[in-house]
């Protein structure tokens, strides 16, 4: 699998500061979120880490206050979660801009293996704040920041898009959303945009063991026929006619198992 080399990556898994608000939610990979091999599939490790940053602002009273959209999510897998494995899904506040925050998210074995050093998944992942009622940016009230500027301490972030549009394409498949794929918001889920790479990765002819990648949003989908569009490391899913572009995908790291 061709690697995108080309963009610039400070490291972006930074820790939490000491002290600093930590939520956690126990998961298990189980029948519907894992490939015929028994690893976790990316999908569903995305439906994980919007459960538990649901829960993290609800738990904290604040579920109200906004609607938070997801701009940017990167997710780097060290060791997949397997089938039936116990797992502790931790996320925090790991920087706040005026109308955004990020959020680092955990995935780690809740009786881990001592020959495994760390969590098995780091993500991140940048979230524009919506007024609740207009469903337009608006600032991160005072309230959000008394709880989550503590882990966050004074990393600033900015929701700039960093992805490009499509260019160098060198080929394309159809991918179809279903309604199955739509949530409450009335649009496709983020999670199900990890879909048409979960398809391309299973269809090949070896196992994926390790992967970097990321996902930015630049407009929601609704269920229906899509394009994808390939060129070396980047794929986008874009409208089935026209230049509408909904997302982009960069694969910055990837290892196949040996064999």
């Amino acid at each position: 699998m061709e690697l995108v080399t080309d963009m610039h990556r400070r490291d972006e898994m930074t820790p939490a500061t000491a002290g600093g608000r930590i939520f956690r939610i126990d998961r298990r990979p189980l029948l519907a979120d894992c490939a015929p091999s028994g690893r976790a599939r990316l999908d569903a490790l995305a439906r994980w880490m919007q459960d538990v940053a649901y829960a993290d602002v609800e738990d904290a009273g604040l579920e109200r206050v906004a609607v938070w959209v997801l701009r940017r999510h990167r997710i780097q897998v060290t060791r997949f979660p397997r089938f039936g494995e116990r797992c502790v899904v931790s996320t925090f506040c790991s920087g706040i801009g005026r109308m955004w925050a990020q959020r680092r998210t955990t995935v780690s074995l809740a009786e881990p293996d001592p020959e495994t050093a760390g969590p098995l998944v780091e993500a991140t992942a940048l979230w524009v704040h919506l007024d609740p009622e207009r469903r337009l940016p608006s600032p991160v009230t005072d309230a959000e920041r008394v709880v989550y500027a503590s882990s966050a301490g004074n990393r600033q972030v900015t929701a700039r898009l960093r992805h490009p549009r499509p260019e160098r394409v060198t080929g394309e498949w159809r991918w179809r959303f279903h309604h199955t794929d739509a949530d409450i918001a009335d649009h496709v889920n983020n999670a199900a945009y990890w879909e048409p790479f979960e398809d391309e990765l299973l269809g090949a002819s070896r196992e994926l063991v390790e992967v970097d990648a990321e996902l930015e949003f630049r407009s929601p989908a609704q269920p229906g026929p899509v394009r994808v569009l390939v060129g070396g490391g980047r794929r986008w899913i874009a409208a089935p006619e026209g230049e509408d572009v909904y997302a982009s995908l960069v694969v910055l790291h990837a290892r196949e198992q040996d064999g």
